[in-house]
């Protein structure tokens, strides 16, 4: 089992090929697949690539992802393989282009193995909410990864493939990166383009990976990330060199939020951690202040009212006419509208429909939806407010390990699991779970770091200083 990318490096200068790589995670994939991490495996695809991948490693012409092997997301469009989000609603829709993401590690000569299970339309904080079934975590089999991007946390936990995308709209990349021991990267809003990526909230979502090192993190969102005609929402500038140092070069300024860190609903043995972690930045000689962050008990509500609205007007596209599934009880064109959707969709993207289409009708809008963006733009302001007295801010990635299968039945309590990571997508900033923890029922657990619009490279770099001195 290859932990990092230098893993699979050292073994190709060793004589081991691509393809032999690949058919190992093959056979691993076999292996693990009681745990549904994967919907489809792209076995004929894969190796046909590696295949390439050999000959251009032998001609001296390989890119720089040259034998990495990654998974995606099934939120991510590849051109001539299935994607479904997680849905009955795209039953057997195959996509005739890929996202940009994608092509761009094709394009440095990645090896895709295979599309991962999620939280249908990555709605959702268990990866319960599948319309194929729960992905189950590796460190404990009777909890759930996380998600929505549980599949792709577990396909680098369980040592399916080198590194995987997910995509993060309220922390559904950090939040399963916390529960599976693993690095989970959502970069800053506008790094990486969305072209190719099954919307949710468009002005929320963004695509990010997940790895066991921070230089593999830094490399493939290096790739991904740059300007792209097909997204309007990029910064229009070429990407910069996000590969990390070991040592930060100066004395960081780093606040932690106390609403956070010391609330009483987060675990003691991940309250403890962090304060450890603080400890030893202040043994290092960095500065480390407690600041406030007074609009904590306003993320959720406003994250909802405004995710769940923007929702609600991406998903009239699905409508059981131009593709995917068709309900075969439905009698003209009303008829298939409203049994294609309830037939397609599940139990939680209705209720996120609904929420969002109310929180948008005549007479409601103002009270929701207009509130609710001025209250982001406080969220914003604030946040802003605090970077321009610190480098970094440190919280919690969530408030507890891994739940128990079944364990959250209430919507109300499930949307509170996003409680620490919902900031960083309210207001663009990029952040990170570094798996810094180990709790006493043996599971993993995440710490979260946010830092800088833009500023993946410092952030990327204080993250692996963290990984190195805070073990």
């Amino acid at each position: 089992m290859y932990h990092s990318f230098d893993e699979i490096r050292d073994a190709l200068d060793r004589g081991t090929s691509v393809e032999s790589i690949t058919r190992e995670y093959l056979k691993r994939i076999d292996e693990k697949k009681h745990l549904n991490a994967f919907l489809e495996v792209f076995t004929e695809t894969a190796l046909a690539q590696a295949k390439r991948v050999d000959e251009k490693l032998k001609n001296k012409t390989a890119g720089r992802l040259a034998g990495m092997v990654i998974g995606l997301k099934d939120n991510l469009a590849y051109k001539d393989h299935k994607v479904s989000a997680s849905s009955k609603i795209l039953e057997g829709f195959v996509s005739i282009y890929s996202a940009t993401a994608v092509e761009r590690l094709l394009a440095e000569d990645a090896v895709i193995i295979g599309r991962l299970n999620c939280d249908e339309f990555a709605m959702g904080s268990s990866n319960e909410n599948s319309a194929f079934g729960n992905v189950l975590n590796p460190h404990n089999e009777k909890t759930v990864p996380g998600g929505s991007s549980g599949g792709s946390a577990v396909a680098v936990a369980a040592g399916l493939c080198t590194v995987s995308l997910g995509t993060d709209t309220g922390g559904s990349i950090r939040q399963p990166a916390s529960f599976t021991g693993t690095i989970g990267f959502k970069p800053t809003y506008g790094r990486i383009s969305r072209y190719g990526l099954l919307a949710y909230a468009s002005s929320f979502d963004q695509i990010g990976p997940f790895a066991n090192t921070v230089k593999d993190i830094a490399l493939v969102t290096e790739v991904m990330a740059g300007k792209d005609e097909f997204d309007s929402t990029l910064r229009q500038e070429d990407s910069k060199n996000f590969l990390p140092g070991l040592n930060p070069s100066k004395k960081l300024k780093v606040a932690y939020l106390k609403e956070c860190v010391e609330n009483e609903s987060v675990d003691p043995e991940i309250r403890k951690r962090i304060q450890e972690i603080l400890q030893k930045l202040k043994d290092a000689g960095h500065t480390v202040e407690e600041t406030h962050f007074q609009y904590l008990n306003e993320m959720i509500p406003t994250y909802y009212v405004l995710t769940t609205a923007e929702a609600s007007s991406n998903y009239a596209r699905y409508d059981g006419v131009h593709y995917g599934y068709h309900s075969k009880n439905a009698v003209g064109v009303e008829d298939t509208y409203k049994k294609s959707r309830s037939e397609g969709f599940g139990a939680e993207v209705k209720r996120r429909i609904m929420l969002g289409t109310f929180v948008l009708s005549h007479g409601y809008y103002d009270a929701y939806y207009t509130k609710g963006q001025k209250v982001r733009r406080l969220i914003q302001n604030r946040t802003k407010e605090i970077f321009s007295q610190y480098d970094f801010i440190i919280l919690p990635t969530t408030p507890s390990t891994a739940f128990e299968i079944g364990a959250v039945s209430d919507p109300i309590n499930m949307y509170l699991q996003d409680i620490f990571t919902v900031q960083a997508n309210l207001s663009g900033n990029p952040a990170i779970s570094l798996p810094l923890g180990l709790h006493s029922n043996k599971l993993p657990f995440g710490i979260q770091v946010m830092g800088k619009h833009f500023d993946e490279a410092g952030l990327l770099s204080f993250s692996d200083y963290l990984m190195s001195n805070c073990k």
